[in-house]
């Protein structure tokens, strides 16, 4: 039985030995992604808010995307259901770290804004000189988006640049964008329920009615141990670099909860993981022959600096083809990407298809059939939604 805050040693008589695969699913175990012992989050057990919960942040850039990253993550959930935490606020969408959409448990955001909101706006003070950007600006686009929305209205992105146009702000070449992003950084507004394919902008103190409030120390701590639970095995630079915190603050963080973490070393690196997911080295880990269609930006490749240990650096360029930021969707098997698939339109309906990166090859029998298993499970996800 692994034990909190000692480094256990894989190679002892009834535990498993550590591999880049074990690995993997270990870190599919703590997202919720297979079925699981107590202590992690398992079938039956979840809603889509306990699982956004569960996740602390989740990446949301793609909005469908997300909510099949969700769906994945909730047994039997639809798309309908997770469009539906969405119009009830029972989940939320806003940019908490590294500029990049995420979506949260409501009560969480504030106090993750507080703790990373600063750092990133002032990260990006070049950025917002060049679109000449100032903190009067700010302030006479916050006027009008909350003339726009306060008293539970909600708008369009076009409908909130149309007032801040009216308010002397261009919105071309990115501006509006870039001022959204603050107005939703300072806590002013956040996205709310969806208009089709669009969500719509609230004011974030009426849709958010109730916040957490936690000092800086002890908000970094709750995140560290939070993101480690849901995401571990995983190193203090993966937090660090997700959740855009300095790594001594990290650092300060982790000596007052590493009692009740484990630690890991493969390969020359420590890793962090929670006692629950460390109790699957005492046996079989589970997961060996799972198949999974993920999303492209799934928290399970996007939620750590250094991806290599579940996608081979020969491949990356099959994930992010010229580096240009988008994310593929990945087949992951065993714990390892082994792939991407893609959805082709076939009339009314949509044909899933396995792009494997063994092109001689392709899957195996038992992953060909398990993927079809997924790609029936996505189409199905995205049926729940049609009236």
């Amino acid at each position: 039985m692994a034990v909190a805050g000692r480094r256990p040693s894989p190679g002892v008589k009834g535990r498993t030995r550590l591999s880049r695969g074990i690995m993997g699913r270990l870190r599919l175990a703590s997202q919720g992604l297979l079925d699981a012992p107590q202590g992690l989050p398992g079938p039956g057990s979840r809603t889509v808010p306990d699982a956004v919960r569960w996740m602390a942040a989740m990446q949301a850039q793609d909005l469908q995307g997300a909510l099949w990253a969700v769906g994945q993550r909730v047994p039997g959930a639809g798309v309908g259901d997770v469009r539906a935490a969405l119009d009830r606020g029972e989940i939320v969408r806003s940019w908490p770290m590294r500029g990049t959409l995420h979506l949260l448990a409501p009560e969480d955001l504030r106090w993750i804004l507080a703790v990373t909101s600063e750092r990133l706006i002032r990260g990006r003070a070049g950025r917002h000189r060049q679109l000449g950007i100032t903190p009067g600006d700010v302030g006479a686009a916050r006027g009008a988006a909350l003339r726009l929305v306060s008293g539970g209205g909600a708008a369009t992105r076009e409908e909130l640049f149309q007032s801040f146009q009216a308010a002397g702000q261009s919105t071309a070449g990115q501006r509006g964008i870039h001022l959204l992003g603050i107005l939703c950084q300072r806590g002013w507004l956040v996205q709310g329920p969806l208009r089709g394919k669009q969500q719509l902008v609230v004011a974030f103190d009426e849709w958010i009615t109730e916040s957490r409030a936690l000092d800086r120390g002890a908000a970094i701590a709750e995140l560290l141990l939070r993101y480690v639970r849901s995401h571990g095995p995983a190193t203090e630079r993966d937090f660090a670099w997700w959740s855009g915190i300095p790594l001594t603050e990290v650092r300060a963080a982790l000596a007052g909860v590493r009692h009740e973490l484990v630690s890991l070393e493969f390969e020359g690196t420590s890793y962090w993981l929670s006692p629950a997911t460390a109790a699957l080295l005492d046996g079989a880990v589970p997961g060996a022959r799972s198949v999974l269609a993920l999303p492209g930006f799934d928290e399970f490749l996007l939620g750590y600096a250094d991806r290599s240990l579940v996608l081979p650096a020969e491949h990356s360029n099959k994930i992010v083809p010229g580096g240009n930021g988008m994310f593929k969707r990945t087949i992951v098997a065993g714990g390892e990407v082994v792939g991407t698939w893609a959805v082709a339109r076939n009339g009314a309906g949509a044909a899933v298809v396995p792009e494997p990166f063994d092109t001689v090859n392709g899957l195996r029998p038992a992953a060909q059939k398990s993927f079809e298993l997924q790609a029936a499970k996505y189409r199905k996800f995205l049926a729940s939604g049609k009236s």
